[in-house]
């Protein structure tokens, strides 16, 4: 008594030939385990297995048809007989053929076994006090629990690991999106600007579906970048904990000692340095009908703080700035006819970006009409980039 067929009732070809395939289990149980704690492992770690929502609802169907809370091999056998149409009242209403396709998919994943009778039917019964029952053996279920708990704590920890990520990318878009809005209203002419906007808006519409780790790891890297290029742009320094006061302020003293000792001299290396303009734009005479983009205003406002002692009024824009610099240049010794030239050439905004480095160097200007004038010929000729003469004043790191 208590023979264990080896084939299904009434199954195809190929069911026999896969109940065959099936390696067989050592007869050693483990510990007992909980049914329910067992269940929601293999919920966590489903996908390792191949397993879909439905097919866990089917095992917890079968799992509550068992009296016991613990699985336990040596206590008895672990053969739940439930009729169809009781897994199906237990399934939540589950049809019978959706019921029948997902029990075929839990015996092919080798988390139960069908142990049916010589005519097929589902039941239990004593023979001279033995218990023999014919259903589904929840046994394999229980002898690979270590197996299902391994693989629920790998799936949680990969999707710990894949929710970190995603918060992680969200909260560099969210800064990226900040940064492209500053400067929208510090350099809201630099067509630099156009990639990382670009970059931003697929980030937002891909983070709308659900990513793997490799992919959310891709693009926390390139938005990493991004959000450094954007810093760079903004003039915002990088933060370096090894770097001291007095080391900011070797670098200040080194930067002094390096300027040029004459407004002749700056102008010679505006003259000789290519200017980005000239660059992209190719032929010279192109140059001059392009106007330089302006420099991102914090990159000014950091660079250039003398004009705030020169003025009570706050700063913190561009046409703040600019007006602050209609209001400092009579004291500078700059005309009229010389500043409205240099405004109409450069531009109102490069105008007083060119006045705030003039002013943070004035004692070393000997004319500062003169050197104005320069810098509008500069200007005209299409050589002139008040970026560049803006990142002159700031300390080159050692």
């Amino acid at each position: 008594m208590g023979y264990q067929s080896l084939t299904p009732f009434g199954r195809t070809a190929e069911a026999v030939r896969a109940a065959l395939r099936t390696p067989a289990r050592p007869a050693e149980m483990q510990a007992p385990v909980d049914k329910w704690q067992l269940l929601r492992d293999l919920t966590a770690g489903r996908a390792r297995f191949e397993l879909s929502d439905r097919d866990m609802t089917v095992l917890q169907a079968l799992l509550s048809c068992h009296p016991e809370t613990r699985l336990d091999a040596a206590s008895g056998p672990l053969i739940v007989h439930p009729s169809n149409e009781t897994i199906c009242a237990r399934a939540n209403g589950m049809p019978c053929s959706t019921m029948r396709r997902h029990l075929a998919k839990l015996v092919a994943a080798g988390l139960i076994a069908r142990r049916d009778s010589p005519n097929g039917k589902r039941y239990a019964r004593r023979l001279a006090g033995t218990k023999i029952a014919f259903g589904f053996d929840l046994r394999p279920l229980a002898q690979r629990a270590a197996e299902i708990a391994g693989a629920a704590e790998a799936c949680r920890a990969e999707a710990a690991e894949r929710a970190a990520l995603r918060e992680t990318v969200s909260l560099q878009r969210r800064d990226l999106v900040a940064l492209l809005d500053l400067a929208a209203q510090e350099a809201p002419s630099d067509p630099a600007w156009s990639p990382l906007a670009d970059l931003a808006t697929s980030t937002a519409r891909a983070l709308r579906r659900r990513l793997d780790r490799e992919t959310l790891a891709r693009i926390e890297a390139v938005l990493s970048d991004a959000i450094a290029t954007a810093r760079q742009m903004l003039g915002f320094e990088s933060d370096d904990p090894s770097t001291s006061d007095a080391q900011n302020e070797q670098h200040q003293q080194k930067s002094k000692k390096e300027s040029l000792d004459s407004e002749s001299d700056q102008v010679a290396m505006l003259e000789e340095t290519p200017s980005p303009v000239s660059d992209i734009s190719g032929p010279q005479e192109d140059a001059k009908k392009i106007e330089a983009p302006l420099p991102p205003f914090r990159l000014v406002q950091n660079a250039c703080t003398e004009i705030a002692v020169f003025t009570p009024d706050p700063i913190h824009d561009w046409p703040s700035l600019i007006r602050a610099t209609d209001k400092i240049r009579p004291m500078t010794g700059i005309s009229d006819a010389m500043w409205h030239e240099a405004k109409s050439i450069m531009g109102a905004g490069q105008a007083a970006a060119a006045l705030s480095a003039m002013l943070q160097r004035f004692s070393e200007i000997r004319n500062p009409g003169g050197y104005l004038r320069k810098l509008v010929a500069c200007a005209r000729d299409g050589k002139f980039s008040p970026t560049r003469m803006i990142m002159a004043l700031t300390p080159s790191p050692t």
